[in-house]
């Protein structure tokens, strides 16, 4: 049995199967984990969804931010954007299976030596710390009132943890931390405008994962999200936004032996998709 880690695939579903030729994949014997935004922007969402869905226990999910906007978008909360390729799944016979399934994924998953998340986690936080905060993030999406979260999900406010947070703002500092962060100062304080290079970001602020001393180098973080930064491995880091839906490649890491497998995804999206 082999497990295969799985960058952003944002409706990419032909990529998604060329990779998983690629890697050899078997739904009987092997195993998938997505860092997040299986939806939005590439024209495939809605296969995505029932793609990933159909294979049960072989396939898991963490949230990315485009899966909860989806769920926001499904809510009438939240802006929609002109980029969104969304109306398939709110459209389809079984969007409301498919959004409780979605909702129903973890913020957070831990594989033996690998955390999966799909921006990142604040530096304060060990991996145990973040599962449980992650927990409660995920509670709050499957709760019978979960309308009302998803109401107060949105906002870049507070920009940084207190363990004295409660309500809304102590779930979207997690939320905003695990789904939407790039960069933050070494005392976790983020910040979300800048989206490119990490050699470029804002005075005072590293990428996450450089911040010396962070507490959850204890794991090998996997992670998405900033297709900027590209692929890159190291002894405590998997990035495998490769950036598929730009025109680039969508990738694939064995955990077992951290062996790469990746397929180019043809022509770039527009500027501003």
């Amino acid at each position: 049995m082999s497990t295969y880690a799985i960058g952003d695939v944002q409706g990419c579903f032909g990529a998604l199967q060329s990779l998983l030729d690629a890697c050899g994949f078997s739904q009987s014997r092997d195993r998938l984990l997505f860092v997040g935004d299986l939806v939005n922007r590439g024209t495939q969402s809605l296969e995505v969804l029932r793609f990933v869905k159909s294979l049960g226990e072989r396939a898991l999910t963490v949230q990315g931010n485009h899966d909860l906007h989806l769920a926001m978008v499904a809510e009438g909360h939240g802006k929609r954007h002109k980029e969104d390729t969304l109306d398939a799944i709110l459209a389809a016979p079984d969007r409301d299976e498919l959004l409780a399934w979605l909702r129903a994924q973890p913020l957070l998953h831990v594989e033996g030596e690998y955390v999966v998340v799909h921006a990142g986690l604040l530096p304060q936080w060990s991996v145990a710390r973040a599962q449980d905060l992650a927990g409660e993030v995920s509670r709050a999406l499957t709760a019978p009132d979960y309308r009302e979260f998803l109401a107060h999900m949105y906002g870049s406010e507070p920009a940084s943890w207190d363990d004295r947070l409660a309500g809304w703002d102590r779930l979207r500092v997690i939320v905003n931390a695990m789904t939407r962060m790039r960069f933050c100062t070494p005392g976790g304080v983020m910040e979300f405008r800048h989206k490119g290079l990490p050699e470029r970001g804002p005075e005072g602020f590293l990428p996450w994962f450089e911040v010396p001393g962070r507490a959850s180098a204890s794991h090998t973080v996997v992670c998405g999200h900033w297709s900027a930064l590209g692929f890159r491995q190291s002894a405590k880091l998997l990035a495998l936004d490769s950036g598929c839906l730009w025109g680039g490649a969508m990738t694939a890491v064995r955990l077992e032996d951290r062996r790469v497998f990746q397929v180019p995804c043809g022509a770039a999206m527009p500027v501003g998709a």
